[in-house]
């Protein structure tokens, strides 16, 4: 785990530095390494507060911060609350893993001013990949486009079965396109 840590109006202690390091090495069980660790310890007059940012392999964030009158409690609260939201994720993950992906072409072709100013010819395609589009919900999509950070995101709708684009709007508004089924 790549662990970094800061202290703020506070003098740093190995002490604190290894508890901290040993509180939240325990994510690890739940995911495999690269796990980068960002951890702020910071004293007011009257309280100790720990704010913790957390970024897993799979590009996954997690956060969370407790502040009370004693370092080392809020240490640990912090430490219980990310391991449960780790915890919660991974059960996620797991719930959804016996499902059936189904791959899905997506072609991008990129086409340069020159190309359509000249006659006739066609467009090249730069790249052609294949993703899978993994069965989950409207709700578990829009988790999965603001973890990965991507404009768009497909997947096969648990709801109706069809295979469906989400894609952002803004920072808060999601599009979804949901491709229908042919008539015969």
């Amino acid at each position: 785990m790549q662990f970094s840590l800061t202290f703020r109006h506070m003098d740093a202690t190995d002490a604190l530095k290894s508890y901290t390091e040993e509180r939240l090495q325990r994510i690890t069980k739940y995911f495999p390494d690269p796990i980068s660790c960002n951890v702020v310890l910071s004293a007011n007059r009257f309280s100790h507060r720990v704010d913790v940012s957390l970024k897993l392999h799979n590009g996954f964030k997690v956060a969370g911060h407790e502040e009370t009158e004693n370092m080392y409690s809020s240490i640990d609260l912090v430490a219980a609350k990310i391991e449960r939201q780790v915890r919660r994720y991974k059960d996620k993950l797991r719930h959804r893993k016996g499902r059936e992906s189904i791959p899905v072409p997506l072609t991008h072709m990129v086409i340069s001013d020159n190309e359509m100013e000249a006659s006739d010819e066609p467009a090249a395609i730069v790249k052609r990949e294949e993703i899978h589009a993994e069965p989950m919900t409207v709700s578990d999509a829009v988790m999965q486009i603001n973890l990965l950070h991507q404009e768009f995101f497909v997947f096969l709708n648990d709801d109706n079965g069809q295979l469906s684009v989400l894609y952002r709007r803004d920072k808060r508004e999601f599009g979804l396109i949901e491709a229908g089924v042919p008539k015969t």
